[in-house]
This record gives structure tokens, C-alpha cells and sequence, in this order.
């Protein structure tokens, strides 16, 4: 059965890293006492040792260790003979650029369909969706494909931000970018908000954490859905 946790960030404002999740991670990969760890989207471009480093350090906390991808002379091999797989974020077209180059993406995707628990947070969430089109990040890079996962039939958009009425602000909305986004594109995008996540069990799919989600369907005015909401319908 599938079971993929997809969430908007890996630390909330004033926390620690993965610190709000772990309590459900605990549950989540309890038949496993080893992470694999995708670091490949290399926030602020620190080495994926570095990344993999300050990701154990949260695992250590539930009793878990992890080990990063690039450790392993066969990183197929590695996907294959996981318990449990971890994408962190930081830029997702380096990421996607990456899964691409290394030929990871359908043996991650093909795991994770077969019952590998997944966990994704920002860049490793947003490739969850259909697309990687509705991510925050600068084209650094350039993938050989914005195809991804697949997992959720809809697009992401983590760190989904509000309109701050204060704010002197002169650019785009998220709910702009989203908008433009549509006038290309037909698939529904769900706009996640900071410590709220996706939990998706086999094809059920529903939105957990405090806080509700944003949903842009085409052709439609966005609307607002309550944390505990199903989202299958989106699928």
C-alpha cells in the first residue's frame, strides 16, 4: 500500500528541523529503523554531506539513522532496498535536474508505488505532484523534463503564502502565479501552508496539520478546504 507524507516545509518558524512532523514520523516509519535521503536539491548549496548531516541529526531524535543517497555506488540498487525514503528541500530544478541525470525518478516512483513509505518536505514535496511547475524556486538549472512524480494527480505549491494586505509588495501573488499557471495548464493545484502536510494512503488522500489549504481548480475561483478534508476528489 502506498503511504507518502507530503509536506509544505521541513521546519516551521521558531522550530527545528522536521521537529512539528516527528511525532507522526515515528509512526510513519516504524517498520524501519534506516532512512534513505535524497539531498540532491542542496539548499543554499551546501554539500550533500552537510545536507544529510543536519537531516540525521532530526532522525537521531525518533531513533533512526539515515544515509544518503550519494553514499552508495548503486543509488538504484540503494532505492530499491529501502524501508523508507526521505526528499528534502531546497531548489527543486536542481533536484528534478538531478533525479533526471542520475536515473532515479521512475525507481523512486516505481518503490514508493509499491509501498516504500515516502516522505517529502518543499522541493521534495512539490515533486510529488504531476508537475514541477508550481514550485517557488529559481530556474537554476534547467531539467530535462518538469514531469515528476506523479504520485497526487494535482500540482503543489508548498510554502503557500497569503496575500499580506500590509505589505508594499509590488509583485506577484502566489495566487497570481498560480492564476498564470492555469493559462496554461489544466490540473488542480493545492496551495500548502506552512506545518500543515498531505498523508496519502494507497488512494486516499487527505490534508493534516493546523492549517487549511488553498485549492485553485481551472476555471474556477480558488477556495479554502479544513485541515482533515479529503482531497481524492482532486485526483
Amino acid at each position: 500500500m502506498r503511504h507518502i507524507i507530503i509536506a509544505s516545509t521541513s521546519t516551521v518558524h521558531g522550530g527545528q528541523t522536521l521537529d512539528y512532523l516527528l511525532d507522526e514520523l515515528r509512526v510513519f516509519f516504524k517498520y524501519t529503523s534506516e532512512i534513505l535521503f535524497i539531498p540532491y536539491a542542496r539548499p543554499g548549496g551546501i554539500s550533500h554531506d552537510a545536507y544529510t548531516e543536519k537531516v540525521s541529526e532530526a532522525f537521531k531524535n525518533i531513533d533512526k539513522t539515515v544515509v544518503g543517497i550519494h553514499e552508495f555506488e548503486d543509488p538504484k540498487k540503494a532505492i530499491k532496498n529501502a524501508k523508507g525514503i526521505f526528499t528534502g528541500g531546497g531548489n527543486t530544478f536542481v533536484l528534478v535536474n538531478a533525479l533526471y541525470k542520475n536515473d532515479v525518478l521512475e525507481t523512486i516512483k516505481d518503490a514508493v508505488n509499491n509501498g516504500t513509505p515516502y516522505l517529502g518536505t518543499s522541493a521534495g514535496s512539490n515533486i510529488c505532484g504531476l508537475t514541477m511547475n508550481t514550485t517557488n524556486d529559481m530556474p537554476i538549472v534547467y531539467p530535462p523534463s518538469f514531469k515528476t512524480f506523479g504520485f497526487v494527480k494535482f500540482n503543489i505549491n508548498p510554502h503557500y503564502l497569503d496575500p499580506d494586505p500590509k505589505s508594499k509588495h509590488m509583485g506577484e501573488t502566489r495566487e497570481t502565479r498560480i492564476k498564470e499557471f492555469h493559462s496554461f495548464n489544466a490540473q488542480p493545484v493545492v496551495g500548502l501552508r506552512e506545518g500543515s502536510w498531505i498523508e496519502v494512503k494507497e488512494h486516499t488522500v487527505t490534508l493534516k496539520g493546523p492549517l487549511d489549504a488553498r485549492i485553485f481548480e481551472h476555471g474556477k475561483s480558488p477556495y479554502e478546504i479544513q485541515t482533515n478534508a479529503d482531497l481524492s476528489n482532486l485526483m
